[in-house]
């Protein structure tokens, strides 16, 4: 809820068209509605977090919607509260419309360890994802990479593979996992490291191949909102993208 929401409508080449932000920390922008011009079109997009129940992550777990209308109909609901959304709403559903979950970003804090919870896949589980990394007073620091407490992916001599990318299995599917620990390491003040999670199908080439390392210039360039929209350029599956912060 601190963070806020943000709706942001883009064309085919991936440029914003129309974005606004609503700050629901504010009692009253909880609930409403704002209209929208893209195109000479009007676009109406409603929204409900007056009862939304949290868990230990930003977003909500239930008790909310978040509809999109385009000329009378409505194109995009996110949230549990559908028959609310309709009753609430004049405008007729659009029954093929179905929402996507591209990417979750998420900052997550720690000294040591660092933890999220995700789910990579549509139909799997939800699992819990660790990353254990003590670069304080250690010459030689090591990464290592767990779900559900089991450690599927390790990373010596890290000074000289601060960049990198590997392949996992999550659900007995691929998801390929790129990391970036440069500001930990070698930052001249308190920086964040990047890791992405990111899924594909099997029918889809890699986006790196994980054989290779990724070079400078590449991971250099690749950022948090970079990960979302290269998502869905490239219609990956799911992308999960942790900034990951040191307490001092």
């Amino acid at each position: 809820m601190g963070q806020g929401l943000s709706v942001q409508i883009d064309d085919s080449a991936n440029q914003t068209l129309n974005k606004f932000d609503v700050k629901p920390w504010l009692f009253s922008k909880r609930k409403g509605s704002k209209n929208l011009e893209v195109y000479s079109c009007a676009i109406d997009v409603h929204w409900d977090l007056s009862c939304a129940k949290f868990g230990s992550g930003p977003e909500p777990l239930e008790g909310f919607y978040l509809a999109v209308v385009c000329d009378q109909e409505i194109v995009l609901l996110i949230g549990d509260l559908r028959k609310e959304a309709y009753k609430r709403i004049d405008a007729t559903p659009n029954p093929s419309s179905k929402a996507i979950f591209v990417a979750k970003r998420e900052n997550i804090f720690g000294k040591k360890f660092y933890g999220a919870r995700a789910q990579f896949f549509e139909k799997g589980q939800t699992h819990s994802v660790s990353i254990e990394c003590d670069t304080a007073g250690n010459s030689d620091p090591t990464l290592v990479i767990r779900i559900d407490s089991k450690a599927v992916m390790q990373v010596q001599r890290l000074r000289w593979k601060f960049r990198g990318n590997h392949t996992i299995l999550v659900d007995g599917l691929p998801v390929e996992v790129l990391w970036d620990v440069h500001n930990w390491l070698f930052g001249n003040v308190v920086g964040d490291a990047i890791f992405m999670f990111q899924t594909r199908h099997s029918s889809e080439k890699y986006l790196w191949s994980s054989s290779e390392s990724i070079s400078d210039q590449s991971i250099l360039s690749w950022s948090c909102s970079q990960g979302f929209r290269d998502s869905q350029l490239h219609g990956l599956g799911f992308s999960l993208i942790l900034c990951a912060w040191k307490n001092e």
